[in-house]
């Protein structure tokens, strides 16, 4: 595996020198900055940071649970305790701020101490962090010597969600001194990765600012079959890349089995591929995640019940590319994706699915350039996408500049190391990625659209109320039933649903539906209802009840009843 992980970096570097050249040529300046006091490097700090970094904030993350855990096991269980917006951005100015109690630092200093013998020194800001205890003590604390002796402001900019109140102040808590100030590693926005991110639609609630993530109103969602573009949802891991459709190229390569070992497409060449048309949705793995949170605290992103969308997705059949190529059906083979969407390191997103998913003509999977009969936009993938109906968003990779044919799965963080599922007594002390599968297929899912949580419904002449939503499962598999109960369970109700006419197996859309509820005297007396949902599909896989046993520490498939109270008038 680091081998193909050496070769894929290497590779990277290749395809997008560029970078590579921009970051060497800083580091070439790296002995005239040590004549003027400055001996950090930002290109070479900026890689280096952001690997190590990314260790760091897994690590401290880890630390942060185990914290919890200690206070947890010690104390009575509590209601959650939100966070002071002022204590927040006071936190978020200790990076940018002196401390006169502690000795100040230069960058040859702080250089100095980057092995355990010497001690583990990392700046943020004008701070200095002592973490040679906390490297030494914590799996993966190797990692975390890619980042020692420097900053990791570089790795700060780009993945902003771990800039939280618990983390800076965990951070905090290293500090050991400040960074002379004409040492501090300034990170330019105009040079930032973020300065040509697109424009977003208003009505998209963000999530995270960088990585840009947002979902529409939930309301929004049962009101068209098809998901407009502008606020289907938006589900990024790292800067949005500029590509232009005269310079795209989609490299293919056959690594293990039959076939073409290299091949190049370009957006006019793909488009010139007999166009083929699926309507799928996509659902992020995170989809719910705050409601399951509800139980206890996961990590990652608090997104609701609005990260999917429905949309008609057309371009060239991947089953016909890779035919083309030579490519023959071999159920050990995979197909890795990899996109435009780089870290600093220039290893770019990725993600893989097996071979046999990718050849099946009915399987569906595309190349789109188009998305309800317009150009895919940046924030969608332009100027190609791999869709791959049925499975989880991660596998769905945006701005596809790379196809393998392998006999492993794709070396990626996000196949290896996130998106997988886990028992509700897995913690972040005894976890292990490499014992799980990574998510493909989606479990069977729904949601109340309307009305919304503590909305006051009115009772029509009939004694009932309307409700409305989505449901959805992943493989194809059709929705056959949703049921909703406003008692608790005592009753239950049988929505109508919307959805495509096509064979179980290739249901890759979803299902809208809407339900008329009765509502007794007894309800209407107490003036407040609990509304409860629940999906069925063509395999007879229904939702849990509850969100308690399918809990998981990264808070993926979250399909347990959805449920929205009411107030009734």
């Amino acid at each position: 595996m680091r081998l193909r992980l050496l070769c894929t970096v290497s590779r990277q570097l290749q395809r997008h020198r560029w970078l590579a050249t921009s970051a060497t040529q800083r580091g070439q300046q790296h002995n005239k900055e040590q004549e003027t006091g400055k001996s950090f490097n930002n290109g070479v700090v900026y890689g280096a940071a952001t690997v190590g970094g990314i260790a760091a904030g897994i690590l401290l993350f880890n630390e942060l649970d185990k914290s919890k855990r200690r206070a947890q096991c010690s104390t009575p269980a509590a209601d959650p305790i939100e966070t002071n917006p002022d204590e927040e951005a006071e936190a978020r100015l200790w990076h940018s701020t002196k401390r006169e109690d502690l000795p100040t630092y230069s960058a040859d200093d702080v250089g100095k101490h980057n092995n355990h013998e010497a001690g583990i020194w990392v700046t943020y800001g004008v701070g200095v962090y002592d973490v040679t205890e906390f490297a030494a003590n914590h799996p993966g604390g190797d990692k975390i010597m890619m980042a020692a002796g420097s900053a990791i402001d570089p790795f700060w900019a780009i993945f902003q969600q771990h800039n939280t109140l618990e983390v800076l102040e965990l951070l905090e808590g290293f500090r050991i001194g400040n960074l002379n100030q004409v040492d501090v590693v300034v990170v330019d926005e105009q040079d930032s990765p973020w300065s040509q991110e697109p424009k977003r639609h208003a009505l998209l609630k963000a999530t995270s600012e960088r990585p840009f993530n947002a979902e529409p109103p939930i309301a929004l969602l049962s009101d068209n079959f098809l998901t407009p573009n502008d606020y289907f949802y938006v589900r990024n891991h790292l800067p949005v890349p500029t590509l232009l459709p005269e310079e795209y190229e989609l490299e293919l390569d056959v690594e293990s089995g039959e076939g073409r070992p290299q091949h190049k497409l370009t957006l006019e060449e793909i488009k010139a591929l007999p166009k083929h048309t699926v309507t799928a949705a996509i659902m992020c793995g995170g989809n719910r995640r705050s409601e399951m949170t509800r139980v206890k605290p996961v990590k990652g992103l608090s997104w609701g019940a609005g990260a999917v969308g429905n949309a008609k997705w057309s371009g060239a059949r991947l089953c016909d590319v890779l035919r083309a190529q030579g490519v023959q059906p071999n159920e050990k083979l995979h197909v890795l994706f990899e996109g435009a969407d780089l870290d600093p390191t220039s290893h770019p997103y990725g993600a893989s699915i097996p071979l046999s998913k990718a050849l099946d003509p009915r399987g569906d999977v595309l190349l789109a350039y188009e998305m309800n009969n317009q150009p895919l936009s940046r924030d969608h993938g332009y100027p190609i996408r791999v869709i791959v109906p049925g499975t989880v968003g991660a596998r769905n990779v945006k701005w596809l500049t790379r196809i393998i044919v392998a006999d492993h799965e794709s070396d990626s963080h996000w196949q290896q190391n996130d998106y997988k599922g886990f028992s509700p007594s897995t913690d972040w002390d005894t976890v292990d990625f490499s014992k799980s599968l990574a998510i493909q297929s989606m479990p069977v899912t729904s949601a109340i659209c309307t009305p919304m949580p503590e909305e006051r419904v009115k009772i029509d002449d009939k004694g009932c109320i309307t409700a409305r939503g989505y449901a959805w499962s992943g493989g194809g598999r059709k929705i056959v039933r949703v049921d909703l109960t406003s008692d608790g369970g005592k009753t239950w109700h049988v929505a109508e649903l919307e959805q495509e006419d096509l064979p179980d197996g290739r249901h890759y859309g979803w299902s809208l539906w809407t339900a008329r509820l009765p509502i007794t005297d007894e309800q209407k007396n107490d003036k407040h209802i609990e509304i409860w949902a629940k999906a069925v599909d063509s395999s007879y896989n229904v939702q849990p009840e509850s969100f308690e046993h399918i809990w998981n520490l990264r808070g993926v498939l979250a399909n347990a009843y959805h449920r929205v109270k009411v107030k009734l008038i």
